[in-house]
């Protein structure tokens, strides 16, 4: 009895204690009401920029030009056309076409209706198609015409009936429709004064994004309200932009529902300039007539207007602002475009931390240094955007955090509200990518005294030669720096005495003759021996649609060599 009568006399404690926090001075009488409390969304930048700058540019695509009230307007007559399609709250809508402005209005519109949207890499094949398809259970698909061919092939394949709506961008080629309505009718039939569906809670899903599937199927990063309005809000924060950019979309849509930034540039009230083609004479015909500010993309694009004809450059003579992520850019690379007057502020990222998350951010004391020194520090990820919590490089197993020496090497772990909810119906990768409470990165870094990260490889593409491990990116960077290099990009080769070395595939530029032991030859200049690649293949690069090396191609083609 005695036993019991302890037990129950700590309960009447424990009892207590929660009464006496119920009635705190915080807590009593300061509840949640719709006074003081609404779920964060991006979708209600879009509600401000109409109701604050209605005559404004909102968009800009060839002959249209869309006010940001009239972009509001489209947008709610989308939500309201989907919504008397069938979509209710939670249902998922794909999304298959380039940087135009159905693609712009499908990151408010889609939301709007309380939907989910899974816009789709433009490159991918059909079978993959349709395992997004179903595996996401989408229940509408607002496709570009240009892609009929593949979308016919994915439907075809999938185990789903899905609604159709065709969209005929007038800038682009045409093609075969396979639905029963085009998207201008859809949004015509839609109500203008449609009211958009608030999300229940911050931490609904907004958005459904796959990862690049090298092995297996790909993952379904799935995004909330929350994250997506933080992370448009940390892009205005660590790029220090002004109200009414002028946006250049080069960076896919598709890609990271374009790293946040059609909400950030309508919390701007910027104008988008939409770009179906992202070649250099585009480029620099948007810079020059269009008066583009802003622009993001990986270093494909810069290489892109390095490379570009002297004539097709001139024009311009205001600077342009890039924001540059994907492969760490060789510093090489980021002077060669300084000097051509763009501004670059470098940041990484991945899909599971919708896009960019950790920043460059400059020192006004660094303006001082030699510019390749410059560029090297400018090369450098840098440290967490001011809404991410949480940023380290550690020991992979017991996450203590390496030593801030520039030289010790760890993985990069993340965590905060602009972290993903998880992989959609895949428990086990996302119990593994939290492990220990940090989203685990896969990607290997040091931290230097500064507390800036720097990359050196993937966890998977490292080189162990010889007991000695090898960054591929410290290999790249070498030859980056040779007059004849364009692209480069280093693997490791199976070998019967060292394990591995490193096997390197350039694509020179137009006219070069560099051979392969002149390159060897000129890496040895700046690297330690082993780390020198003993293998060079010559010609162009595979690459994903958002610019990236796949390097998991080059490292099939090294074990074949």
């Amino acid at each position: 009895m005695a036993a019991k009568s302890r037990t129950g006399s700590r309960g009447r404690k424990l009892a207590a204690k929660a009464r006496v926090r119920k009635t705190s001075k915080w807590e009593a009488d300061l509840g949640r009401n719709p006074a003081n409390y609404e779920s964060l969304s991006p979708i209600t930048f879009l509600s401000r920029a109409a109701a604050t700058w209605p005559k404004r540019l909102a968009v800009a695509h060839g002959k249209i030009r869309r006010t940001w009230a009239e972009t509001h307007a489209r947008c709610r007559r989308l939500a309201s056309a989907l919504s008397k399609a069938g979509i209710k709250r939670g249902d998922t809508v794909a999304l298959m076409a380039p940087n135009i402005p159905a693609a712009y209005e499908a990151a408010f519109g889609v939301p709007m209706a309380g939907a989910v949207l899974n816009a789709m890499n433009i490159r991918l094949d059909a079978e993959t198609i349709a395992f997004m398809l179903d595996h996401g259970e989408t229940k509408l698909i607002l496709t570009d015409t240009e892609f009929a061919p593949v979308i016919e092939k994915a439907l075809a394949k999938t185990k789903r009936k899905i609604i159709v709506v065709d969209i005929d961008d007038p800038e682009g080629p045409g093609g075969k429709r396979l639905g029963k309505i085009e998207y201008e009718a859809f949004v015509a039939g839609g109500d203008i004064d449609f009211k958009p569906l608030k999300p229940r809670d911050e931490w609904d899903a907004l958005a459904l994004n796959y990862t690049s599937g090298t092995t297996g199927n790909p993952k379904g990063v799935v995004y909330h309200h929350r994250g997506a309005y933080l992370n448009a809000v940390g892009n205005v924060m660590v790029w220090n932009l002004a109200h009414h950019p002028i946006y250049l979309w080069t960076l896919p849509m598709f890609h990271c529902n374009g790293w946040c930034f059609p909400w950030t540039i309508a919390a701007m009230a910027g104008t988008n300039v939409c770009l179906r083609r992202i070649d250099a004479p585009h480029i620099f015909g948007a810079i020059k007539n269009e008066g583009v500010t802003h622009m993001c993309g990986a270093p494909i694009v810069m290489n892109m207007l390095i490379n570009a004809p002297e004539e097709m450059r001139g024009g311009a003579t205001h600077t342009v602002s890039i924001m540059t992520a994907a492969a760490p850019p060789p510093p090489t690379v980021i002077a060669k475009m300084e000097r051509m007057g763009f501004h670059i502020t470098h940041v990484y990222g991945l899909t599971e931390v919708y896009g960019p998350a950790v920043v460059c951010a400059w020192h006004e004391e660094w303006d001082a240094l030699p510019a390749d020194e410059k560029a090297v520090m400018k090369s450098r990820q840098g440290v967490r955007y001011p809404v991410l919590e949480g940023l380290m490089v550690a020991d992979e197993k017991t996450l203590k955090p390496v030593p801030s020496d520039g030289t010790t090497m760890g993985e990069v772990f993340m965590r905060g509200n602009i972290v993903m909810k998880g992989y959609l119906k895949n428990p086990d990768a996302t119990a593994k990518s939290f492990k220990g409470g940090w989203f685990h990165t896969g990607d290997l870094g040091v931290m230097h005294p500064n507390g800036y990260i720097e990359l050196k490889d993937r966890s998977k593409d490292i080189i162990i030669s010889g007991g000695e491990n090898i960054s591929t990116i410290e290999v790249e960077g070498a030859l980056y720096k040779h007059p004849d290099v364009l692209e480069a990009a280093v693997v490791a080769r199976p070998d019967e005495k060292w394990g591995e070395t490193p096997c390197a595939f350039v694509t020179l530029r137009d006219g070069s003759k560099a051979t392969a032991d002149e390159l060897i030859a000129f890496a040895r200049k700046h690297l330690a021996g082993y780390k020198a690649p003993r293998t060079i293949v010559f010609g162009p690069l595979p690459k994903t649609s958002t610019g990236k090396i796949q390097k998991f191609v080059l490292r099939e083609k090294a074990k074949a060599l």
